[in-house]
């Protein structure tokens, strides 16, 4: 029997087909889709070889699907914002990686707290979120084990036994 061992050793040597683009290594190709990906979600540098109204186009419409996405996970926090979610949420999360809808908008709600813009709603369900669970910003979220209270703008929420409630509404 002659031949190589593993029949699949030899899958894509030798030359490219006629019509075919010429083969570049697998470490260029991953480099290069890291680059496109940090450039459509990350805010990254534009790689050569895109045009920038297209890709400017598909980054904008990433960074509105993952609002979408932010909105469903934090509705009162949108709410609270109205009409100016999108402008806020871009404002963000423009060349800032996502991090999942759930962690995204707690890192939101959180800067909006700190920096005193965050509405009553938003409020309400940050002392919520934060009651019920441990986030640190860099890890997922882990539900608490022991009795907590969280504040912001005025909201208070109590969480014992797994259970949470709002004790004192934020100020509206």
């Amino acid at each position: 029997m002659s031949g190589p061992a593993d029949p699949a050793a030899h899958v894509g040597a030798g030359p490219p087909a006629v019509g075919e683009p010429p083969r570049q290594p697998a470490g260029d190709l991953a480099a290069r889709q890291a680059a496109l990906v940090a450039a459509l979600v990350a805010g990254g540098e534009l790689p050569s070889g895109f045009a920038a109204g297209p890709m400017a186009a598909a980054r904008l419409a990433l960074l509105r699907k993952r609002a979408g996405e932010v909105a469903r996970q934090w509705p009162r926090l949108a709410a609270g914002l109205g009409d100016a979610w999108w402008d806020t949420f871009h404002e963000w999360a423009d060349g800032r990686p996502g991090s999942g809808s759930l962690r995204d908008g707690w890192d939101l709600a959180r800067a909006l707290r700190d920096r005193g813009g965050l509405p009553a709603l938003g409020a309400e369900e940050l002392v919520e979120r934060e009651a019920a669970g441990r986030y640190d910003g860099r890890t997922p979220p882990r539900p608490r084990r022991l009795p907590a209270v969280a504040r912001a703008g005025g909201a208070v929420a109590v969480q014992v036994a797994g259970r949470v409630r709002l004790v004192r509404a934020a100020r509206r």
